[in-house]
């Protein structure tokens, strides 16, 4: 059933291709049987279809969907579904990129939604597959250098003025920057340190705390599928709004053997919808 979705769906796209009288059908159907067998081999064919669902439903909706980025737009198969809108011969992208039979991974296609409506097309799935086999992921936030430096501070009771003006001798800039790298490093930080016993327990309670979890929070596209009630495969817990959430993140998910889907919130896909609407609309009030 697969194959034969995306054999008609890419008769359905030669049809219509604007170079329709110059292309190489035969370049076109050699591409998508070679994609076709290592989707199938790596098992992935309910995937493509779960996406290509949700990506319909989204369009006939009129919720505005992205193109297709990344990776995902090199297949020919992706194409010919509809889940992605550019052709990847002309534009020579490639499909390897995407699936690799040398490197096994589980597929990632990232699908731009229009920020304001992102929230229907997770109900629409959340509907079609039941709510207790649908979730979104969490995301924890780690105590990383200056982060954890404020948080010791409100505990110990320094003045926050003072927290903050030390912590602010550590540079944003370094993602990898940690206490011990600081102290290496900042000669202004490493004074402070010896010179001053409070900063100096500041310092080292802090370094004892750096890198744990602080808390959790809702992964902002992250989504799982489960062919069972989520809780027989993770612990699960509820947002703010009471929407279920897997108490893992991206990585694990996929190790207890769950499919992760991404739906991104574009606020571009939003201005420009408006803006076609609002050029249609010829200066007419809504």
């Amino acid at each position: 059933e697969f194959c034969r979705m995306a054999r008609a769906g890419l008769d359905k796209r030669l049809e219509k291709h604007p170079h329709r009288d110059t292309l190489d059908e035969k370049e076109y159907r050699e591409r998508l049987e070679m994609e076709l067998k290592v989707i199938n081999d790596m098992g992935f064919p309910g995937y493509f279809l779960i996406v290509q669902d949700y990506i319909n439903w989204a369009k006939r909706n009129d919720i505005p969907v992205g193109p297709g980025r990344g990776s995902a737009a090199g297949s020919v198969v992706a194409w010919a579904l509809g889940i992605t809108t550019i052709d990847p011969l002309p534009n020579k992208l490639f499909f390897e990129r995407f699936l690799n039979v040398e490197r096994v991974s589980m597929p990632d296609i990232d699908v731009d939604f229009c920020e304001d409506r992102r929230l229907e097309v997770l109900d629409y799935v959340t509907q079609k597959y039941g709510k207790d086999k649908v979730s979104q992921i969490a995301a924890f936030g780690k105590m990383k250098a200056k982060a954890v430096l404020k948080d010791v501070g409100r505990a110990m009771g320094i003045p926050f003025a003072e927290t903050t003006r030390i912590a602010k001798m550590i540079p944003a800039s370094d993602l990898k920057m940690t206490l011990k790298k600081a102290l290496d490093t900042i000669p202004e930080f490493a004074e402070e340190y010896k010179s001053k016993p409070e900063i100096k327990k500041l310092v080292d309670i802090s370094r004892r705390l750096e890198g744990l979890t602080r808390h959790a929070s809702t992964h902002a596209a992250g989504v799982v599928v489960s062919d069972k009630p989520m809780e027989q495969y993770l612990p699960l817990f509820a947002g703010r709004k009471g929407e279920q959430i897997a108490a893992f993140d991206m990585k694990f998910v996929e190790k207890v053997g769950l499919v992760k889907f991404d739906f991104l919130g574009l606020r571009t896909m939003t201005v420009i919808s408006n803006a076609c609407k609002n050029i249609a609309l010829q200066g007419k009030p809504v």
